[in-house]
């Protein structure tokens, strides 16, 4: 359980670096939209703490994100995929969830690249009905 912790974490923190890069902000300018220090959003992005959900509200607002997804990659809800914090389904396991596992398990890609891929492919389950197909 740990190691699942420890890699929620990095990918948190891998997708938060990623879209402040988007952003073209620096740590320095996310502190002062956060109010956050420098030191403890360096330890977000490097996977080191785990934050709060007031400061992942307060870093999706600085960096124009949903909380919604945020707190996905947290691993704090998971409507896309039906499950809850541990993994566990809590129906039946969705395709979605398969998908995110063969994303992460891709020694391919980096973590930067796996926490993008997995933030693009949530976003594009944002406007497909539960059964994962259009129209349905």
């Amino acid at each position: 359980m740990t190691d699942l912790w420890e890699a929620q974490r990095e990918a948190l923190g891998a997708f938060i670096r990623e879209q402040r890069l988007r952003a073209d902000m620096s740590l320095r300018q996310l502190a002062g939209l956060t109010r956050l220090s420098n030191a403890y959003l360096s330890q977000i992005e490097r996977g080191l703490h785990e934050p709060s959900v007031r400061v992942l509200k307060a870093i999706s607002d600085a960096l124009n994100l949903s909380a919604e997804t945020l707190l996905a990659q947290a691993g704090l809800i998971d409507a896309m995929t039906g499950s809850d914090r541990d993994g566990e389904p809590t129906g039946s396991k969705p395709v979605a969830l398969a998908t995110e596992e063969a994303i992460r398990g891709d020694e391919r890609l980096s973590d930067d690249q796996k926490a993008a891929l997995i933030a693009v492919y949530r976003s594009m389950l944002g406007g497909l009905p539960a059964s994962g197909q259009p129209g349905e």
